[in-house]
């Protein structure tokens, strides 16, 4: 059942993952406790958000309490920057070298590490390929030194949808750890297991933490020593 609540600045990418989600029987952009709900199915909640976890803080602590709570998110697994000009012509297509990882939900999840571990609360990683629209940037109000970015983006298109990752408890999120990671790690430890910056690796850690996936057994020097909370051995999923 289709609602014009919380649609009318909808993004092409929100409408297009609520109908590929939706299912007959649904009832889509509907009041719940004082919130709007993307789609209610019974007593469960799908929630599809595809910016910062951070507007979510107040809404989802709510409504876990009362509603099962699926959260989705999208990572672009492909993606194809298109420019506009300012009067949205196409000017050029091209496919952007990036290639996103479910682990990319960790620097979002940082806002709201701690429902992972709440019984009503999952989240699923929607991997897609989609198109990045993009428009020439704004002149700066004053000169700088460094080149100011051309593009910004404006929208984001699916293409297509190619698989997902549901967590459901902290146990599941413990699969963003590579293979053979020493035990007990370091942030180091796993930035360099994973081939990533080490700001990445720490927000992977400090989420894990949080939901009590991880814990702190000590110091090696200036760095925290984390091993797996039941005190097992390092999955062996590494995609």
């Amino acid at each position: 059942m289709p609602s014009r609540i919380g649609t009318l600045r909808e993004t092409h990418l929100h409408a297009a993952l609520k109908q590929h989600y939706a299912q007959p029987g649904d009832v889509l952009e509907t009041p719940v406790d004082g919130f709007v709900a993307d789609i209610r199915r019974g007593d469960a909640l799908i929630e599809i958000q595809t910016g910062s976890f951070s507007a979510l803080r107040r809404k989802l602590p709510q409504l876990i309490e009362h509603y099962q709570v699926l959260l989705v998110y999208p990572v672009a697994i492909e993606r194809w920057l298109i420019n506009e000009d300012a009067e949205g012509r196409r000017l050029t297509r091209r496919k952007s070298p990036r290639r996103g990882a479910w682990r990319d939900v960790f620097g979002e999840l940082v806002s709201l590490a701690e429902l992972a571990a709440h019984p009503n609360f999952a989240l699923e990683v929607v991997l897609v390929k989609d198109e990045q629209v993009r428009r020439p940037a704004p002149p700066p109000k004053r000169r700088r030194r460094w080149r100011a970015r051309q593009w910004h983006p404006v929208g984001r298109r699916l293409l297509s949808v190619e698989g997902a990752v549901r967590l459901i408890e902290p146990a599941d999120y413990l699969s963003a750890l590579p293979a053979g990671l020493a035990a007990p790690f370091t942030n180091r430890d796993l930035a360099q297991a994973l081939h990533t910056p080490s700001w990445a690796a720490a927000r992977i850690t400090y989420c894990l933490r949080k939901m009590g996936a991880i814990v702190d057994v000590g110091r090696s020097k200036r760095s925290v020593l984390y091993a797996l909370a039941d005190g097992g051995p390092t999955p062996s999923r590494t995609d």
